[in-house]
C-alpha cells in the first residue's frame, strides 16, 4: 500500500529515471519523489549525441527529456551534480557523495546507467582521444569534427558497433577523413553478425571510410599532447588527429554491488539482477534501463539492453510496480539508427550462434529490405532498412514464437500481419 509519507527515490538521471518520475506522478503518486544526477544537465535522450545533436541537425535543448520547469512543476526534487556513493539497505537510506547527506527511502530505483568501456594502451590521456556518452562529449565531440573537416584531419575510431558508426557518418558529414578499426571481420558482427554487417561495411565504403579489420588499437601515438597516429595489433599506422574510442560501455553497478545486490555474470552482460516486474534481490530496490539485467522469457535467457527503448519503456514499468501494479516486463528489444540515407530499426535478439540462417524480404543491394534471423522456422529478429511501418508486425512474428514458411518470409508480396499465427 503506497500512501503520500512515503519516499520514492531514483539515482540516476538518466531517460529510465526522469520517465520514472514522471510515470509516478502520472499514476497519482502523491509522496516524495527524489531524482539524483551526477550531471548538471536536466535529465536528457542519448540517441541524439551521436545523430541528430552531433550531426548539427537538432538543437541542444532538443535532446532533454522535459523542459526544466516541468520537475519544479510536478514536485520533483531535483539533484543535479550529485552523486550517490552509499545505499544502507537495513537502514533504507542513501548517502550523497559531496556531503555525506542521509536521505531516508522507502522504494528505490537504480538507473545509473553505463560509462564508455576505456582504452588500455599508451595514449590515452592524450587530449585527441575521445568518448561518447554524455552531452558533455558530444558537444566537445561536434566542435572535434567540424575542425577536422575544416583541415581535412583524420578521424580513427576504435570499434565498428552503433556509436563507431554513427561517428563515422557524422564525421563523414562535416568532411573528416575516417578509418574504423574493428576486431572482427565486419562491423556489427556481435548484434547482425557477417551477414548483414557487410551490408553496413558497404554503405560506410560508398562514403570514403576505410575500414582496417581483424585488428586492435595497441598505442596512440602524440607529440605534445596532440594526437598524430594510431597503431594496432598487426604494426601497421593509421594518421589521426583525433581518437574516439567506442569499443562498447559498461554498467555502472558499483553502487548496487557495494550494496550487496545481485549482479548478473558477464556471460550475460553484468548489471543488476531484476525479476520480471524489475525488483532486485532487496524488494524495496527496482533498477531499470541501461544497469538492469533483466529475464526474457520469450528467448529463454536473461539480457541487458543498452538502447533508448529500454530506458523508455522500463523506467515506467519500475515506477508502476514500485507502487504495486502488477506487471511482466517482458518487451521485445528494439533499436533504430540513422546513417546517411539509411534508416533501420530492429527487433528482437539474434547474435551470432542463436540463428540457422537470415531471410532477406526486398532488395538489400538497394538497401530497402526487411532481414529476418530464422531458427528452425520460428523469426528471433528482425530489421527493416528504409521500410517503414512494419515494426508491429516483426513483433509479432517474434512474439508468436511459431514456425513460419520461409518462402512467404522472403515475398514482400505476401503480408507480415498474416504470417504470425
Amino acid at each position: 500500500m503506497v500512501d503520500a509519507d512515503q519516499t520514492f527515490v531514483i539515482v540516476g538521471g538518466g531517460l529510465a529515471g526522469a520517465k520514472a518520475a514522471e510515470t509516478l506522478r502520472a499514476e497519482g503518486f502523491n509522496g516524495r519523489v527524489i531524482l539524483i544526477s551526477d550531471e548538471r544537465d536536466h535529465p536528457y535522450e542519448r540517441p541524439p549525441l551521436s545523430k541528430g545533436y552531433l550531426l548539427g541537425k537538432d538543437e541542444r535543448d532538443s535532446v532533454f527529456v522535459h523542459e526544466p520547469a516541468w520537475y519544479a512543476q510536478n514536485d520533483i526534487e531535483l539533484h543535479l551534480g550529485q552523486t550517490v556513493d552509499a545505499i544502507d539497505r537495513a537502514a533504507k537510506t542513501v548517502r550523497f557523495g559531496d556531503d555525506g547527506t542521509l536521505v531516508h527511502y522507502d522504494k528505490l530505483l537504480l538507473t545509473t546507467g553505463a560509462e564508455p568501456r576505456r582504452l588500455d594502451i599508451p595514449g590515452t590521456d592524450l587530449a585527441g582521444v575521445h568518448h561518447l556518452r554524455r552531452l558533455a562529449h558530444a558537444e566537445r565531440l561536434k566542435g572535434v569534427l567540424s575542425a577536422l573537416g575544416r583541415d581535412n584531419g583524420h578521424l580513427v575510431i576504435a570499434g565498428g558497433g552503433w556509436i563507431g558508426l554513427e561517428v563515422a557518418a557524422a564525421a563523414r558529414g562535416y568532411g573528416a577523413e575516417v578509418t574504423v578499426i574493428e576486431p572482427s571481420q565486419t562491423p556489427l558482427h556481435g548484434v547482425l553478425g557477417p551477414e548483414l554487417g557487410n551490408v553496413f561495411a558497404q554503405l560506410h565504403r560508398e562514403h570514403g571510410v576505410r575500414f582496417h579489420f581483424g585488428a586492435r588499437l595497441t598505442e596512440i601515438v602524440g607529440q605534445d599532447g596532440v594526437v598524430l597516429a594510431a597503431r594496432t595489433d598487426d604494426g601497421e599506422e593509421h594518421p589521426a588527429h583525433a581518437v574516439l574510442a567506442a569499443i562498447g560501455a559498461a554498467p555502472r553497478t558499483s553502487l548496487a554491488e557495494a550494496a550487496g545486490l545481485e549482479i548478473a555474470d558477464r556471460a550475460h552482460g553484468g548489471g543488476v539482477v531484476v525479476d520480471e516486474r524489475l525488483r532486485t534481490s532487496d524488494p524495496d530496490i527496482h533498477a531499470a534501463g541501461d544497469v538492469a539485467s533483466f529475464p526474457l522469457a520469450l528467448f529463454g535467457t536473461r539480457l541487458r539492453v543498452e538502447h533508448w527503448a529500454n530506458a523508455l519503456n522500463g523506467g515506467p514499468a519500475a515506477a508502476r510496480a514500485m507502487l504495486g501494479k502488477e506487471l511482466v516486463y517482458d518487451r521485445v528489444p528494439y533499436f533504430f539508427t540513422d546513417q546517411y540515407d539509411l534508416g533501420m530499426e530492429y527487433s528482437g535478439w539474434a547474435p551470432p550462434g542463436t540463428y540457422d540462417e537470415v531471410v532477406i524480404r526486398g532488395d538489400a543491394g538497394k538497401r530497402e529490405f526487411i532481414a529476418f534471423w530464422v531458427k528452425q522456422g520460428r523469426v528471433l529478429a528482425g530489421m527493416n532498412v528504409n521500410v517503414w511501418d512494419v515494426t508491429e508486425p516483426i513483433q509479432k512474428l517474434i512474439s508468436s514464437r511459431t514456425p513460419v514458411d520461409l518462402e512467404a518470409l522472403s515475398d514482400p508480396h505476401v503480408p507480415l500481419d498474416g504470417l504470425a499465427s
